[in-house]
């Protein structure tokens, strides 16, 4: 996934650019070697921490700051290292550092996608080995449970990575829009949390469309790439009680003994349903649902494409992550700008996968690994146990947007009183407890593009939601032998 995916962004006294900066929308890219945040300089002794390099960039003493001021010992010395700001190339390096041995950085920010392939490959250190009993415990009852599961060996149950900042993907909406067509602030607060068909949301969108300045329904994001198969028509599929790999146990593997499940009747009408929405009137549109709300154009976009469609008017709904929240929550006012958990159209109860069902948030965010040859373990752990101080977390939100790991935290006053990220945590709250990973396994980058292919296909119309369902069956089936 776009590291952009992966961030958040809200803070008091943070401007709109950095919002979108932190996002990933912006910013020069940092190499590996380039510019190092530390308490007094770099030192031969200090804890290296490969780090995310916009932060770094743009507040990175303050973080430094921040893990002092929530119990780091002054005698351990931190330093933040950025990566490469590319995702993809940030895994890569440290796919080659751990793999040929390299003790720096000792510990390292890793993109909850990619941890299940690092514990496969045996190269970073066992958390339930290094930390503290109660830690452990900590991580298993106070954390977002799906979150958490992405940094467990999916044999063992072992925790190889303590969460730092989750994502979570939402349906973003015009308050405004919606006020023009009839609806008002005790609909606002009912969708901020109790989650509505996509029947339901298909007629309201008709309806803010037909009665606002917008232009068309629904802006998302549908292009040949990772977005779409891990989080975009994810989210679909799993709200229609689907998955690519069976159900929710299934998620991480093993490769070779799971089922492909994508030719079944929920995929194919998760497919038809997204068909309608861009094309009323495709013979394989939904009855149910009302058609005509996204443009064709969806099949061409990712973040980048769709956020300024939200941006400048033209949509009614936005499916996003937190940092188009806090964005466009200051752009239009928490009055005029809402949120609301996904859409389901079949509940868990009747879903044919098991685990699926429901509201279903496309999970991002990343979590902090150990370096298993590092020098400095015990200070490093001791860095990794600050990391978990509630104060720490909240710090982190309101100094560059990063969401806490920790459901109760969403309540807090702290995080309920900052602009205007505040105004949504309810909403992002509901979408942590039902986020959905993507299944990824050391064959998944292989298996997303074909995911991606089939699914823009069928939206686009290019294929019957029939045709792309059995290709993608086939072309699976062989990546799981």
């Amino acid at each position: 996934m776009p590291e952009k995916d992966s961030h958040g962004a809200s803070g008091r006294g943070v401007s709109r650019r950095t919002f979108v900066k932190a996002a990933g929308a912006s910013g020069a890219a940092v190499s590996m070697a380039g510019c190092i945040y530390g308490n007094g300089g770099p030192g031969e002794d200090a804890v290296v921490f490969g780090f995310d390099p916009d932060s770094a960039q743009e507040v990175g003493d303050e973080i430094i700051d921040l893990y002092y001021e929530n119990g780091l010992s002054e005698e351990v010395e931190l330093e933040l290292q950025p990566g490469a700001s590319d995702t993809g190339e940030r895994r890569d390096n440290y796919e080659t550092l751990l793999d040929t041995g390299e003790t720096e950085p000792d510990i390292m920010l890793m993109d909850n996608g990619w941890v299940n392939i690092f514990i496969q490959q045996g190269l970073i250190a066992n958390m339930s080995d290094v930390l503290d009993d109660e830690d452990i415990e900590r991580l298993d009852t106070e954390y977002f449970e799906a979150f958490t599961d992405t940094a467990r060996d999916p044999e063992t149950d072992d925790i190889y990575g303590v969460p730092l900042f989750p994502d979570f993907g939402t349906m973003q909406y015009r308050k405004d829009y919606a006020r023009e067509a009839g609806y008002d602030d005790d609909d606002f607060e009912e969708w901020a949390t109790e989650p509505m068909t996509w029947e339901e949301w298909s007629q309201i969108t008709a309806e803010m469309v037909e009665t606002s300045d917008a232009s068309f329904g629904l802006s998302t994001q549908f292009a040949i790439y990772e977005g779409t198969s891990c989080c975009s028509f994810n989210e679909v599929l799993t709200s229609w009680g689907g998955g690519y790999f069976g159900g929710e146990p299934d998620l991480f593997g093993p490769v070779g003994d799971r089922e492909v499940t994508v030719d079944e009747s929920e995929f194919v009408d998760a497919l038809a349903m997204m068909r309608t929405f861009v094309d009323g009137d495709d013979p394989n549109a939904l009855d149910e649902f009302e058609g005509d709300l996204a443009p064709t154009d969806i099949t061409e976009w990712s973040e980048d494409e769709s956020f300024p469609q939200m941006e400048n008017g033209s949509a009614a709904m936005h499916r996003n992550w937190p940092y188009a929240i806090a964005a466009l929550g200051e752009e239009f006012g928490t009055d005029n700008y809402g949120t609301m958990p996904i859409p389901y159209a079949v509940s868990e109860e009747d879903a044919a996968q098991e685990g699926m069902g429901g509201t279903a948030s496309a999970l991002g965010g990343w979590h902090i690994v150990l370096n298993p040859n590092s020098e400095r373990q015990e200070d490093a752990l001791e860095v990794i146990q600050t990391s978990m101080v509630d104060e720490f977390n909240l710090g982190l939100l309101e100094l560059w947007g990063w969401l806490p790991p920790k459901p109760e935290l969403f309540e807090s006053e702290e995080a309920e009183q900052l602009e205007p990220i505040g105004e949504y945590m309810d909403t992002l709250r509901v979408a942590g407890e039902n986020a959905v990973a993507r299944p990824v396994t050391e064959v998944w980058p292989t298996q997303a593009e074909l995911i991606a292919q089939e699914a823009n296909s069928a939206v686009a119309g290019t294929k019957s939601p029939e045709e792309a369902a059995a290709d993608l069956q086939s072309g699976l089936e062989q990546t799981e032998t």
